[in-house]
């Protein structure tokens, strides 16, 4: 065991001597070290059932034969983190977040990890740290959020807090209504809930077949999830005892599962950046354009709020993953999974409760998938939309570039009612190094939608997009403005093409012009002058390649 090295033999008296000062029996410790990384915090709803969860790991572990070790990890809520300086720090907290569970579990040997996660940065994280690792691990997602009710409605908090106050703008909401939305919109412990970025990676952790059967959609608050949890601690110590690492599961094979079953359910356009980072790690090379293929060979058959109606307890209901496997059984390839089976035996076996939650192929909302990966003058390297939110009359757009050369900015002007019909707002310089940290869009997405905008007005950026967006709105534009990409060019008045269906983004401008414009462009000064921020702005990669460090 990998943890002989901090137990055995004379030498090591001290380090029994501290791992004795744990409480630790002597009679355990000879059984395998299992390290539970835990991102519980009190101030991320998704996260706030996992001290409950934590105590079934626990007892999962004991009773397979195991010892664990708890330890911390931080985590960040993009909701609140949302539409100020604290998103920055949200995708970089991922790589920190890899690196920090690297470094316990190294120093301290375990021999298998369990990840207690939730969401959006914290599980791609974790993900990439198992991958690093190569140890027997094992993921478990707290799970997502009940609807709230108000005024007899289901209730969420993309489309009635973020764009509530786009509504509100318009005079379609009262300060009576929105005080009740506040209070009422995320009623429970879990991930929010739609299929955003949070909800998408529990799906995909599945998918990739590094969470046990089910555990994807189950809400936070079911007993089911308590049960899952306890399955979990039991399973790891078997993965120990078998040798099963994580690159035996995480391979070539299980990140195209994976991105059939991102494609299928319509999820966040994030999951782009991470199983891109996660593949990295694992030593795979995933080029961009693989999504776009898988995409168009893949139907939409799930339409979780905000492109549909559907909630993630509807997805549950319908029978989850497991379900959503069933129907792409002849599409997904044969992968070892940390349960033991199959990816391709879950999905021959699943059962589906709901046909119109997960309707059959050849009911597909959509014959596309999810995302669609954009090219042209505009994005050499690429740009990212999610095209099944966005209206068939909107696929294909040209517009007037108006320019903002922040967030900020564009949101005033949103706000301030100055965006009319026919533009395409470019919000540039808040790419990976650019922001730095390449912030989430929600903010002004969800205002445009708010005010009536999304369909007849789009948005760009070198930025990206919560899960919770909709409309034409097309992020991880490549290169991005910082580093003198095409979207720095960009003056007010320009005429910019958007054509979803033949993947073109596209600046009406000679080759000329953008070469001239080039020569007079002058590298911004950075945003960020000390601390970590800095050091990532001076480390990360492009959006095309995934946001990796380098």
């Amino acid at each position: 065991m990998r943890s002989d090295s901090i137990k055995k033999g004379l030498e090591r008296t001290p380090h029994r001597a501290l791992l004795y000062a744990t409480g630790i029996p002597k009679s355990e410790m000879k059984k395998p070290f299992i390290g539970v990384a835990t991102s519980f915090t009190d101030i991320i709803p998704g996260h706030i059932s996992m001290n409950e969860l934590g105590r079934f790991i626990e007892k999962g572990i004991h009773t397979g034969g195991g010892y664990p070790f708890f330890f911390g990890i931080p985590g960040i809520c993009d909701g609140i983190a949302m539409g100020h300086k604290g998103m920055k720090y949200s995708l970089p907290s991922r790589e920190l977040i890899a690196d920090i569970i690297e470094c316990i579990v190294e120093a301290h040997q375990f021999d298998g990890i369990v990840l207690l996660t939730n969401c959006d940065k914290i599980t791609p994280g974790m993900l990439m740290a198992a991958a690093r690792l190569d140890i027997p691990a094992i993921v478990l997602t707290a799970g997502p959020m009940l609807a709230g009710y108000y005024k007899g409605q289901r209730r969420n908090l993309t489309t009635d807090t973020f764009e509530a106050v786009g509504k509100f703008k318009k005079g379609l909401l009262t300060e009576q209504d929105i005080q009740a939305l506040e209070l009422c919109a995320c009623p429970t412990a879990g991930s929010c809930q739609g299929m955003y970025t949070a909800n998408t990676m529990a799906c995909i952790t599945e998918a990739l077949g590094m969470s046990l059967p089910g555990v994807g959609a189950t809400p936070a608050v079911m007993s089911e999830k308590r049960r899952l949890a306890f399955e979990t601690g039991v399973k790891i110590v078997e993965l120990v005892k078998n040798r099963i690492t994580a690159r035996k599961i995480l391979t070539k094979e299980a990140f195209y599962n994976a991105i059939t079953v991102d494609m299928a359910l319509g999820g966040s356009t994030n999951t782009v950046l991470h199983i891109k980072a996660i593949a990295n790690e694992a030593g795979i090379e995933l080029p961009l354009e693989i999504f776009d293929e898988v995409s168009r060979k893949t139907p939409h058959i799930v339409n979780i709020i905000p492109s549909g109606e559907h909630y993630m307890e509807d997805l549950y209901r319908a029978g989850g993953i497991p379900a959503v496997l069933h129907r792409l059984k002849d599409k997904i390839y044969s992968n070892p999974t940390v349960s033991g089976i199959d990816i391709k035996e879950i999905a021959r076996k699943a059962q589906i409760f709901d046909e119109d939650v997960v309707r059959p192929i050849e009911k597909a909302y959509h014959k596309e998938g999810g995302v669609a990966i954009l090219k042209g003058n505009l994005a050499p390297d690429g740009a990212v939309v999610k095209q099944t939110a966005v209206s068939p009359k909107m696929l294909k757009f040209e517009g007037t570039a108006r320019c903002f050369d922040s967030e900020e900015d564009a949101m005033k002007a949103i706000l301030d009612g100055k965006i009319k019909e026919g533009d395409v707002i470019v919000i540039r310089y808040e790419g990976p190094s650019g922001g730095p940290g390449m912030r989430e869009m929600l903010s002004p997405t969800s205002a445009i939608t708010g005010m009536g905008l999304n369909e007849s007005v789009a948005l760009i950026t070198d930025g990206r997009f919560s899960g919770g967006t909709r409309g034409p709105c097309i992020g991880h534009v490549s290169p991005e403005a910082a580093q003198g990409g095409p979207i720095a060019l960009l003056k007010d008045g320009d005429r910019i093409l958007i054509d979803i269906p033949k993947r073109k983004l596209e600046v009406k401008l000679s080759e000329s012009e953008l070469k001239k414009r080039a020569k007079e462009w002058k590298p911004p000064k950075p945003k960020i002058k000390k601390g970590y921020l800095l050091r990532y702005a001076r480390m990360v990669s492009s959006a095309d390649k995934g946001a990796i460090l380098e």
